[in-house]
């Protein structure tokens, strides 16, 4: 059973919002960077946006969840621990070893991948809004649900395996963020679930090298 009314869950987004007021935006902005960087094809921008994607996890970890969402739950001083890790994976991965290769390709990961990213920076609040979760007692992008979706979008545009380590945690989320979202009646956060599923079946068949036609053309 959730610890929490769903009233105390947006009153976290409440404080959140207003005390972070305007990162969100800084936030939005550097998203949409990190799209624009993986859609260039003269050059290689990976480690940027890897960088990119280490501050999200680091930032959901520290503010997020360490200092507000822990105020209603406990677990989410866990949940900032496991954040905080992503980050730093991703950053050892992308940033440091540059194991991370993003560029947009237009077959299934590619298209898939950009649904993704369209439904967690633009479907994701319209949705939201339409609901009724409206600022500042609405989830912004920064914020778990929406970032997570955000980061399986993009890491369906890699051109090179992305080690399991690098899913798990998004995964887990996936799953933990859909069931909270259920209870809470929160419609917008069950993309989350699809992110999460069809995100990892895909890009394991993919580093399988799977011989499948809708996978493989230019």
């Amino acid at each position: 059973m959730i610890p929490f009314t769903v009233e105390q869950f947006l009153g976290v987004f409440e404080r959140y919002n207003l005390a972070v007021w305007p990162a969100q935006l800084f936030l939005y902005a550097i998203a949409i960077i990190a799209v624009c960087l993986a859609l260039r094809r003269k050059a290689d921008f990976s480690r940027g946006i890897s960088l990119i994607l280490s501050a999200f996890w680091i930032w959901m970890g520290l503010v997020y969840h360490f200092w507000f969402f822990s105020t209603i739950n406990s677990a989410a001083l866990l949940f900032a621990l496991f954040f905080v890790v992503q980050g730093v994976l991703f950053f050892i991965a992308g940033a440091w070893k540059q194991q991370l290769k993003f560029r947009f390709r237009p077959n299934l990961l590619g298209i898939l991948g950009g649904a993704f990213l369209v439904y967690a920076l633009v479907i994701y609040p319209a949705l939201g809004y339409w609901l009724g979760h409206q600022l500042p007692a609405a989830p912004t992008f920064g914020l778990p649900c929406p970032t997570t979706i955000f980061t399986f979008g993009v890491l369906l545009w890699t051109d090179r395996r992305v080690s399991l380590y690098l899913l798990a945690i998004p995964l887990a989320w996936s799953f933990m963020g859909f069931w909270a979202a259920v209870s809470l009646g929160m419609i917008e956060d069950y993309g989350l679930l699809a992110a999460g599923l069809i995100g990892s079946l895909l890009i394991l068949v993919r580093d399988r090298h799977a011989r499948i036609p809708a996978l493989t053309y230019p």
